[in-house]
């Protein structure tokens, strides 16, 4: 049962009818005129053998709106690259995928890096750049929308929903982030969100006192949700982080470039689940534990550059902090849990509570020793600036990819 209660400075949208998606894309079709719709997809060629693609793409099939599908393809080599554009051949809208690793790409990847403009690292933060530079140098949406390729309960209401506040031309919205309810087989999912992003950002209000920037944040229901919807023109000025800050730094972007009253979050579905990341308490290269510590450096940045100091003391200081308040929502969230006849393995929850305080201590220290990071990919407004033809060279060459390997060639 969804309500109505506005918690934060950022406007929510609620389910409070269940409306019928038929309804909600009739509106969307009417909408097509003045806010023509994207959307982008960042993939893994290894989700196509998932459970989850098979589905979003049956989903994405039935859905009459979206004037173009943008495909970001990463690790697949020239056979893979052949299947995935015959596996999406069947959607019905204009759909292009971008062989990020193919030599048309890596070719235009070398020039970026030699101006010094290319991402530094692989991942979905320059996947998701350059799909969005894809949808800037075709000009053909008007409104984006994202979401992930490992969403196992999708649902093509989902992205109506989403789409739905950046597209209706009688609202204001430039973002729109979706929320949801992480429970799924019976239990409480979401672990970075619920005892790393909220807890994290009420030790910071406590240690560094009030900041509009982390009441911001704490507005959002889902800070970590995936999918999201802006405006094409917020894409110009959009620097997007190259790690899993992705997210987070979206967020902050956001509060940098737009009033509040331009930005918004909306429920967009009733159950989630996606692929789990494993907690990977012994290597911090990999899974949660990675994340975490990505997710406290980006959080450590902004409060930075609004002119917060940090010290070795600090960040001391906001571990302890940290640790309390988290040890604390794992009891808020086991009777929850209770409640609502879910099983809790608190155990697992103060593990995951135990690794994230030492994450943050970690990344406080790489924040200190690393003063000239810049983790950010330039805004597409910068490199159009070193390169203006930079926009037509990539369209040119995702194209020239898909005619060369598209599924009549």
């Amino acid at each position: 049962m969804g309500d109505f209660y506005q918690n934060g400075i950022i406007t929510t949208l609620h389910n409070l009818t269940r409306r019928p998606v038929e309804e909600l894309e009739k509106e969307l079709m009417g909408f097509r005129s003045r806010r023509p719709m994207s959307l982008v997809l960042p993939c893994l060629y290894s989700e196509r053998e998932g459970p989850a693609l098979a589905g979003i793409v049956d989903e994405l099939a039935k859905v009459p709106y979206l004037e173009q599908i943008v495909i970001g393809l990463d690790r697949a080599d020239e056979a893979q690259y052949r299947h995935a554009m015959q596996y999406f051949s069947r959607l019905p809208q204009q759909v292009s995928v971008l062989w990020n690793d193919g030599p048309r790409l890596r070719a235009l990847d070398l020039k970026l890096r030699e101006q010094g403009l290319a991402p530094t690292e692989m991942g979905k933060g320059r996947n998701v750049w350059f799909c969005f530079g894809y949808v800037l140098a075709s000009g053909v949406g008007k409104s984006v929308a994202l979401h992930d390729c490992d969403i196992l309960t999708y649902q093509r209401d989902l992205l109506a929903r989403l789409i739905y506040p950046v597209a209706n031309p009688n609202f204001n919205y430039m973002f729109c982030k979706g929320y949801y309810a992480r429970v799924a087989e019976g239990k409480m999912n979401g672990r970075v969100s619920r005892l790393l992003v909220t807890p994290l950002i009420r030790a910071l209000k406590k240690v560094c006192g009030p900041s509009d920037f982390l009441d911001y944040l704490d507005s959002y229901r889902y800070p970590l949700a995936g999918e999201f919807s802006l405006r094409t023109d917020v894409i110009h000025d959009l620097r997007i982080p190259s790690d899993w800050g992705l997210e987070i730094g979206v967020l902050s972007e956001m509060k940098r470039n737009y009033a509040t009253n331009r930005l918004c979050q909306v429920d967009i579905a009733d159950t989630y689940d996606h692929k789990h990341q494993d907690l990977s308490p012994e290597d911090a290269s990999r899974g949660l534990s990675k994340m975490s510590t990505d997710i406290s450096k980006a959080l450590f940045r902004k409060l930075a550059t609004n002119g917060e100091v940090f010290s070795t003391e600090t960040f001391r200081t906001i571990k302890a902090t940290y640790f309390r308040i988290a040890l604390d929502f794992v009891e808020t969230y086991q009777n929850d849990a209770l409640v609502n006849g879910l099983t809790f393995d608190r155990h697992r929850e103060e593990k995951a509570v135990e690794m994230f305080a030492r994450n943050i201590v970690n990344a406080g220290a790489y924040f200190l020793d690393n003063p000239m990071d810049t983790p950010f990919i330039p805004s597409w407004s910068r490199v159009e600036s070193a390169l203006p033809d930079i926009l037509a060279e990539l369209q040119q060459a995702v194209d020239e990819d898909n005619r060369a390997y598209g599924a009549g060639a």
